[in-house]
């Protein structure tokens, strides 16, 4: 009796042993996923890296009828990449985030040797002049704006910030006593530091003061823990009640860490959606009255162009911006040197 129960319990467990040989064989797409993300999480790169380069991958594999990649290479990468390009017709940035999320699969999860990665060919991306606004169209931007998307857009064109570190901005980071803001795991993996305009100091301290009563709120709810970088959060648990490291723009619910498996993840309380601003600021631009194709981004290069026209030198505005060249920052000598600003036109 007993031995006549334990023949089929024997025969689940051999299936089960199959399935974890063929999974470890590569025959297991979820295991190779996996192993994607662990490879990207060792690397600490960012959770929109890691979204961005497990889709990519996604693709490759369906585009090529659901092969396993250790059963493609060159030929198959190059056919894919080119069918972006001429069937798709994605932009050279696209194409080359796809070619890197390839490049990361092959090197890092993989560990191929990859000879043949120098007959491929990166998308060239097109040398193209940033659009900038005047100051008076700056303004009036904003002056469509109201509440938080306001003062997110006043912090993109007075701080330079990039959208993303605008929404990841922490309480901590803004120092009224030296009027500056930290900028903290920036493009880059790179902390800087820029200016804290003396125009938003109220409108910062106020919003500061409404984040304070909302953390309060979940304190007393039983909640007010917010996701913290790295290994932050194994060597200093407590920190994440702390008011100080409370995203400063906070989304209106809580959520819990993509990261994190379902079910075993605990609700926190996360910074706002950067496509609400986005949205904002688009229907912003259109109610100025403005035909220029301007974003958040476009704050950006204005802040850029408008310091080096009111004479500051070019490693400054380097520094306050966070590129890591200062070539990156000469596209915004072109802005100043185009037709029309430095040179008087024949016709007139």
């Amino acid at each position: 009796m007993h031995l006549f129960l334990a023949l089929p319990s024997e025969a689940r467990l051999k299936g089960r042993m199959a399935m974890s040989v063929s999974r470890e064989s590569g025959q297991g797409k979820p295991k190779l996923l996996d192993s994607v993300r662990d490879a990207i999480r060792f690397k600490h790169y960012s959770l929109r890296t890691e979204q961005a380069y497990v889709d990519w991958i996604k693709r490759f594999i369906l585009f090529h009828g659901k092969r396993h990649p250790e059963g493609m290479g060159a030929e198959e990468v190059r056919t894919f990449l080119s069918d972006l390009a001429a069937n798709q017709n994605v932009a050279a940035s696209t194409q080359n985030q796809a070619f890197s999320a390839l490049l990361f699969l092959y090197r890092d999860v993989l560990k191929h040797d990859l000879p043949w990665i120098d007959n491929i060919e990166r998308a060239k991306r097109p040398a193209k002049v940033p659009i900038v606004l005047t100051p008076e169209e700056a303004r009036a931007i904003i002056s469509k704006l109201h509440g938080t998307s306001r003062l997110m857009a006043q912090l993109l064109y007075g701080c330079g910030l990039r959208v993303m570190e605008c929404v990841r901005l922490r309480v901590k980071d803004i120092d009224f006593g030296y009027l500056q803001i930290t900028v903290r795991d920036a493009k880059g993996g790179r902390d800087r530091i820029t200016m804290l305009p003396v125009s938003l100091v109220e409108p910062l301290r106020r919003q500061i003061e409404r984040r304070r009563l909302m953390h309060e709120e979940d304190l007393a709810a039983g909640h007010g823990k917010v996701y913290l970088p790295g290994a932050f959060a194994k060597k200093n648990p407590g920190a994440a009640r702390e008011f100080g490291w409370q995203y400063l723009f906070a989304s209106r619910n809580r959520s819990s860490d993509p990261r994190e498996k379902s079910g075993s993840a605990k609700e926190s309380r996360h910074h706002i959606a950067e496509t609400l601003l986005q949205r904002a600021v688009k229907t912003a631009v259109r109610d100025a009255g403005l035909n220029k194709p301007a974003s958040c981004h476009t704050f950006r290069h204005s802040f850029a162009t408008h310091l080096l026209e009111n004479g500051y030198d070019i490693r400054t505005v380097q520094e306050l911006l966070g590129h890591k060249d200062v070539s990156t920052t000469m596209i915004y000598t072109h802005v100043l040197n185009k037709p029309g600003i430095g040179v008087k036109s024949p016709l007139d």
